[in-house]
């Protein structure tokens, strides 16, 4: 299967942040961000693999400020490497003050989707060819990330918390 540059799956989307998708404090609730940023996660995925995807994992979520009601989100999401059916996809979230034109870098995410057939099953995606060097950064990294995910999953901990409630005697 050939390579696919990472520009096939870039995407970009706005959001408003409004009065009901804040906390008590005024700022955007975590969870809608991560809304937003599982669903062109999801987007990019499926540009590059021309396929249906589920969401594998969400790897780190880094939330580094916040938005406020009035804000404009930007959401940039690029799938910057792959396996043989999965896609890691990296999302970027920043906000902009509209009365000073401030933009903001409020969330960076990496989530791991993989193509699904017409069945649910795995299917096979393209590589990606990285386009910049952040991109390239973030490809000659990827393995590093992926065995941390198996050995993670071998030993049934995600971020060294057990994957499992005890069970009651």
């Amino acid at each position: 299967m050939e390579g696919l540059s990472a520009n096939v799956s870039r995407t970009f989307q706005n959001r408003l942040v409004l009065p009901p998708d804040t906390n008590h404090l005024g700022t955007i609730f975590g969870g809608t961000v991560l809304s937003y940023i599982d669903e062109i996660a999801a987007i990019a995925a499926m540009k590059h693999s021309r396929r249906a995807v589920v969401t594998a994992s969400i790897d780190s979520v880094n939330f580094l400020s916040a938005a406020v009601v009035g804000d404009i989100l930007t959401l940039e999401a690029v799938v910057i490497s792959t396996g043989r059916t999965s896609m890691e996809v990296f999302v970027k979230v920043e906000s902009e003050n509209l009365k000073t034109s401030r933009r903001t870098l409020t969330t960076t995410s990496i989530l791991t989707m993989i193509a699904k057939d017409e069945n649910g099953k795995p299917e096979p995606v393209a590589r990606v060819i990285p386009e910049n060097d952040q991109e390239r950064e973030m490809f000659n990294t990827a393995d590093m990330r992926r065995k941390r995910r198996l050995e993670a999953r071998k030993s049934n901990q995600v971020g060294g918390i057990i994957n499992e409630y005890p069970s009651k005697g």
